[in-house]
């Protein structure tokens, strides 16, 4: 059987985003925790500077504890977005014209899955049928904006 190097290419942007993703997932929850705790204060700073607050040092640090799990949901929504734009485009420069919005949901939701139970392994980290379903929502609507990028009748 010959490899073709160049339907492998097509594939890279998918598969080194799945190790971003794989690599997110294997960070400790307490070190993913500061991590996106750290982004939502830097969030809300800058928001700050745009629109000025006038809000109390305390009243920000209790908005960012409140804010940081809406945003690590849309992180979770945003990558998996993402990962169904790389699948489905890859698919597309391989050749597919059918069905290429299931076979790429199919593959973000059983990596969405996968990505959960390895999550089961790290300290602190668990596996969450809520993020399966947010995950899967957000490459669904990757997907679909990449149908409507190479046009719906190719897809």
């Amino acid at each position: 059987m010959v490899i073709n190097k160049n339907k492998l290419i097509n594939w890279l942007p998918a598969f080194v985003w799945m190790m971003i993703i794989f690599m997110f997932s294997a960070q400790p929850a307490t070190k993913s925790n500061e991590l996106s705790a750290g982004f939502t204060k830097v969030l809300i700073d800058t928001l700050g500077r745009i629109f000025p607050f006038n809000i109390e040092t305390s009243t920000i640090n209790s908005f960012v504890g409140q804010m940081n799990h809406i945003i690590r949901k849309f992180a979770h929504f945003s990558i998996y977005l993402v990962l169904g734009i790389l699948v489905s485009r890859a698919l597309i420069k391989n050749g597919y014209k059918t069905r290429v919005v299931l076979i790429s949901f199919l593959i973000c939701s059983i990596y969405a899955v996968s990505d959960e139970l390895h999550q089961l392994f790290v300290p602190g980290r668990g596996c969450q049928l809520k993020d399966v379903l947010i995950d899967s929502a957000g490459s669904f609507i990757g997907i679909c904006l990449n149908a409507l990028f190479y046009g719906l009748k190719r897809i």
